[in-house]
């Protein structure tokens, strides 16, 4: 008889084989609540080259993955994003990110996460984001060069947070996968896993790579990029933001796009065809002008980006 696993068990398997403990840990442990601590960077990317190989245990085929095995895929996402991108070192735009970013997260539909939301700024001029999933949401300068007032900057975070919330970074992994981490632990046993570490290691690497892949290359869907949209309107509403700021931003985003571009011409739609979506779902008022402190607070933290 061919025995499954129950969740936990299939968890201390993992750890045990040393597939679920390296990932950016490091990274998160100190520092202001929210924010990452990037002390030694080569380290960071040292864990990176090995976070490809790791993960948390998705589970039986039949069940969908828990907030654990989320997080612990989210985390081996970002390690490899890190790999490509470095962060930026800026504590004050760290921090005032992590405000802004733990703010709206607080108002969507997944509020909370098995790890809970992380934000942060990467050292590129790349327009790009990346919302890993489990909440870690990456962010580079050229793309906050294109937000002028912090209503675009809770856009274009709210954004990375619905994909969160909507889970579209798990959409991306293969059924095959989670059909061959389940096969292989029913086949083994508990006590006989260890055997096919190899076989382990390539499917939850091939979990990474499918989400990995999803963010940096080939990107969301259209319907799931408006999907984002939508929900980072909602997101702005429940905060007290204008919902038109995310109009705005994606105007300035159109007049840098370059079609066939390697940043967010690569893997989004392009900003005026989600522009004409937006339009039909926000009021024909224009955008309400900044609110004083909150452009001071966004000057003070940004104006160096």
């Amino acid at each position: 008889m061919k025995t499954m696993l129950p969740k936990r068990r299939l968890g201390r398997v993992l750890l045990g084989l040393g597939l679920g403990g390296l990932l950016l840990g490091a990274a998160l442990q100190a520092g202001q609540a929210g924010a990452f601590s990037f002390g030694d960077a080569g380290k960071l990317l040292d864990v990176g080259k090995s976070a490809v190989k790791a993960g948390k245990a998705i589970g039986k085929a039949s069940e969908e993955l828990t907030p654990e095995h989320e997080y612990y895929i989210g985390r081996a996402v970002a390690a490899s994003i890190l790999g490509t991108y470095r962060p930026w070192g800026d504590q004050g735009a760290s921090g005032y990110i992590n405000l802004l970013g733990q703010t709206l997260a607080a108002a969507s539909d997944m509020p909370q996460t098995f790890g809970g939301y992380h934000f942060l700024v990467l050292d590129s001029m790349d327009i790009n984001a990346f919302g890993c999933p489990g909440g870690l949401i990456m962010v580079t300068r050229g793309l906050l060069k294109c937000c002028q007032s912090e209503d675009q900057l809770a856009a274009v975070l709210a954004h990375e947070i619905g994909h969160v919330s909507l889970q579209h970074g798990l959409a991306s992994i293969q059924q095959s996968r989670i059909l061959d981490v389940a096969g292989i632990l029913a086949k083994e046993g508990a006590s006989h896993a260890g055997g096919n570490v190899a076989l382990l290691s390539g499917a939850f690497s091939g979990s990474v790579g499918d989400v990995t892949k999803t963010l940096m290359v080939s990107g969301y869907s259209r319907g799931q990029e408006g999907e984002a949209d939508a929900a980072s309107l909602t997101i702005l509403t429940r905060v007290g933001y204008d919902p038109r700021a995310l109009v705005q931003v994606l105007g300035v985003m159109g007049q840098r796009y370059k079609p066939g571009g390697l940043d967010f011409a690569k893997t989004h739609p392009a900003p005026q065809d989600r522009i004409a979506a937006l339009q039909q779902k926000l009021p024909d008022a224009a955008a309400a002008p900044p609110v004083q402190a909150r452009q001071a607070r966004y000057q003070q933290a940004l104006g160096r980006i």
